[in-house]
């Protein structure tokens, strides 16, 4: 009986295990979005590789590459197919004079990219220099162009005198388009700049400016040395 005594007092009653349990720590709650690799977890949300804009302008790119190769090409058959290029009593490219030219144009790249890196620093000042001058430099090149083109009708080259003016006038006038809507887009990106539409954070539209100069600049001296030097 002593024995069953002891072991009766000595035993924890279950009035004190519940107490003893009810003050046991709780844990602090799990900051939201971190469940210990358990829980739902808050991803980043994901960044383009390329924006819808500057994607766009790399697919009408393409297409203009494919259509200047195929007039390359046209060119090349007319040139291999004839007995002499340039046909006698035809008048002789300016070739020094649009040597020069081509630097003028070769020039307007750099400027270019001078405004494009003024826009990323957040120097509006800067951009629209920049931007101006790319403009002069392309209307330079496009006012020397016409003027050389404007002495080769006088001097007997026009589009309908033979395969050498139509085949010059088609491949280089297209170019002289190109270039023609290049320097319209860049005088609309000056007057959004001016109006400071752009920011380091928001200049698409600079980029698809840049980038569809740049294409033409790059174009013409491959059809320089193919047409006038060659």
């Amino acid at each position: 009986m002593a024995g069953t005594r002891e072991t009766t007092e000595t035993a924890p009653r279950v009035e004190d295990l519940s107490a003893d349990l009810g003050r046991i720590p709780v844990p602090p709650p799990e900051p939201p979005g971190d469940r210990g690799g358990w829980g739902p977890r808050e991803e980043p949300e994901p960044r383009l590789l390329i924006e819808n804009a500057q994607l766009g302008i790399l697919i009408f790119l393409a297409a203009e590459a494919m259509f200047f190769a195929g007039l390359i090409g046209a060119y090349l058959v007319t040139r291999i197919g004839a007995v002499a290029w340039p046909p006698p009593f035809q008048p002789r490219l300016p070739v020094e004079v649009t040597g020069v030219n081509t630097l003028f144009l070769l020039a307007s790249s750099v400027t270019m990219v001078r405004s494009v890196r003024a826009v990323k620093r957040g120097d509006p000042a800067g951009l629209t220099r920049g931007l101006g001058q790319t403009a002069l430099l392309g209307l330079l090149f496009l006012g020397i162009q016409g003027y050389e083109w404007a002495r080769l009708v006088q001097f007997g080259l026009t589009a309908s005198s033979g395969m050498y003016g139509a085949a010059f006038y088609t491949i280089i006038g297209t170019h002289g388009a190109h270039v023609l809507v290049a320097v319209a887009c860049v005088l609309t990106v000056l007057v959004r700049a001016a109006r400071h539409r752009y920011s380091p954070t928001n200049h698409i539209g600079v980029m698809v400016c840049a980038t569809y100069w740049h294409f033409v600049v790059g174009l013409w001296p491959i059809l320089y040395a193919l047409v006038y030097l060659v």
